[in-house]
């Protein structure tokens, strides 16, 4: 089968929001509500290992704060982080403080200069996605992508693959026609249990994660002016992804 969809995860893919946007917001949110807790950047990067912002709240009172656990209201006051961290990242966002990573505007118009469907899968909110599109993009950005899979559209979040084939039974393909752009380990084994073939765009806490299984590791997209690295597959050792890339990754077999 030709490829016909990009499918895109969002955090770490589409910009590096992890380290310089959500975790200041979760801060912002634990200081708005009177908790001492503060993730730095290596702790927050650990606690990615954890996919979902509410279930890395859980597994983090888990760990350090298990007294919080008998709090009867315990299960409110995650969801009242959550949205609180929500809103100081949209506002980080309307400040311009999180870019696109190198290449991601490049192939989005490429794709849709040659009519492939794009689309996204994941777990973040779908407030959060909608806000870093517009931020970058524009307003109209959001209407280039045929689904949006995201937030708690599913229960079991990555590495499980369930947001991935929700999102292939939303736009009635295959996983064959597609290919799926991630940047963690977690990611790259929700794709793959749904089947799709994944190109992986490392990012500072993703570096030296398993990635067995992608088709390429790359340290971006890259640019003609600003050529990716390779970490790992059969591509060319620097350059830019572009369609044509696109289509040999999809086509070759596993």
């Amino acid at each position: 089968m030709s490829l016909t969809t990009l499918i895109f995860d969002v955090d770490g893919t589409l910009a590096d929001t992890e380290r310089d946007g959500h975790r200041p917001s979760f801060n912002l949110a634990f200081k708005e509500f009177g908790l001492d807790w503060e993730w730095t950047v290596p702790l927050y990067g650990e606690l990615l290992a954890v996919t979902g912002g509410k279930e890395r709240i859980r597994h983090y009172v888990d760990r350090y704060h298990p007294e919080q656990r008998s709090d009867a209201y315990f299960d409110e006051l995650v969801v009242q982080l959550h949205q609180s961290k929500t809103r100081h990242y949209m506002a980080l966002l309307e400040k311009g403080a999180i870019p696109l990573r190198p290449g991601v505007l490049r192939l989005l118009n490429e794709a849709r200069q040659a009519d492939l469907i794009l689309a996204i899968a994941t777990t973040t909110t779908p407030e959060n996605v909608t806000s870093l599109l517009s931020a970058t993009l524009g307003p109209e950005s959001v209407g280039w992508f045929k689904i949006i899979a995201a937030g708690d559209i599913v229960s079991a979040k990555k590495p499980a693959p369930d947001i991935y084939l929700w999102a292939l039974d939303a736009l009635g393909i295959s996983a064959q026609e597609a290919l799926a752009f991630e940047d963690s380990e977690n990611g790259l084994r929700s794709a793959r249990a749904a089947g799709l073939p994944t190109l992986v765009t490392i990012n500072e806490y993703t570096r030296g994660q398993d990635f067995s299984g992608a088709k390429a590791v790359l340290s971006d997209l890259g640019e003609p002016h600003q050529p990716y690295a390779l970490h790992q597959g059969a591509l060319p050792p620097r350059g830019w992804v572009d369609i044509d890339l696109c289509r040999r990754m999809a086509k070759t077999s596993d």
